[in-house]
């Protein structure tokens, strides 16, 4: 856990969501200032990456989770787009189909989870059991309120076996979800990305902060910590992610495993 970012939802303290501006940029005066050290971040990544497959002693979950429009898409498509696909997975969770409906909430998503050496992306996650679930009325208080527990108990157990967790909450604000749901309803090339059931999804606005605030404030843990990334401004939200990511492959410590011996004794002909 990166103790020092401000975009980290501290375990155990207070969190307010409405406290976090979706518009922050940091340190970064313009979009060009960001582009260098997005970059070097980008390549720090691809580094890290064949390290960690080398090594193969950790794997790296990446959780994001957002309302409509926010860029889980474009920040998969950017944020990854260097890395070797062979020890990349990405995995999309959207309505359950009836076979995961027949088992509990986190089946699905177990099964998910990138082995030792991999990076695995969840585009949606086993978080939605407390968003869309508990939003639309699809389960009681009751039940989504004691899968917070549940939870932190599936990601403690994922961390004890090594697996790495991140989880991204990107933080856009009311009026610039409708900035982009204009611009694709205005575009040919964009409307099939428009789906009616958005604005459904964006009349219960307030319904979602409510229940994103309190998956972040139950289930940020040191184990897996939760950070609100603002996310108005594509290019810095794209910084915040890779950084955040570098720095938490660097706390590893990985190395390349040893090589065989004898090495040194070889010669090729």
């Amino acid at each position: 856990m990166l103790a020092d970012s401000p975009y980290l939802v501290t375990p155990g303290k207070k969190f307010k969501l409405s406290d976090r501006d979706p518009d922050d940029t940091g340190d970064f005066k313009n979009k060009t200032a960001a582009v260098e050290p997005t970059q070097k971040n980008l390549e720090q990544l691809d580094e890290l990456q064949e390290l960690l497959y080398a090594e193969g002693k950790h794997a790296l979950l990446v959780v994001f989770q957002a309302m409509d429009t926010a860029g889980k898409d474009g920040s998969i498509e950017h944020v990854f787009s260097g890395l070797d696909p062979q020890g990349c997975m990405v995995a999309s969770f959207k309505v359950p189909t009836t076979l995961e409906k027949s088992h509990d909430f986190l089946w699905r998503c177990h099964q998910a989870v990138p082995p030792k050496g991999m990076i695995g992306i969840f585009n949606r996650s086993h978080y939605e059991a407390v968003l869309v679930e508990r939003v639309m009325g699809i389960t009681t208080k009751d039940v989504w309120s004691r899968r917070f527990d549940h939870i932190n108990a599936f990601e403690r157990l994922l961390a004890d076996e090594g697996v790495t967790i991140v989880k991204f909450y990107l933080h856009i604000s009311k009026e610039e979800q409708k900035k982009r749901l204009q611009a694709r309803l205005d575009d040919p090339a964009k409307q099939w990305k428009f789906a009616v059931g958005d604005l459904d999804t964006r009349k219960r606005w307030d319904e979602y902060m409510e229940a994103y605030q309190d998956a972040l404030r139950e289930c940020s843990t040191e184990h897996a910590p939760w950070y609100v990334v603002p996310s108005d401004r594509k290019w810095f939200r794209n910084w915040v992610i890779s950084d955040t990511i570098v720095r938490t492959l660097k706390k590893l410590k990985m190395e390349y495993p040893p090589p065989e011996k004898g090495l040194d004794q070889i010669v090729i002909d």
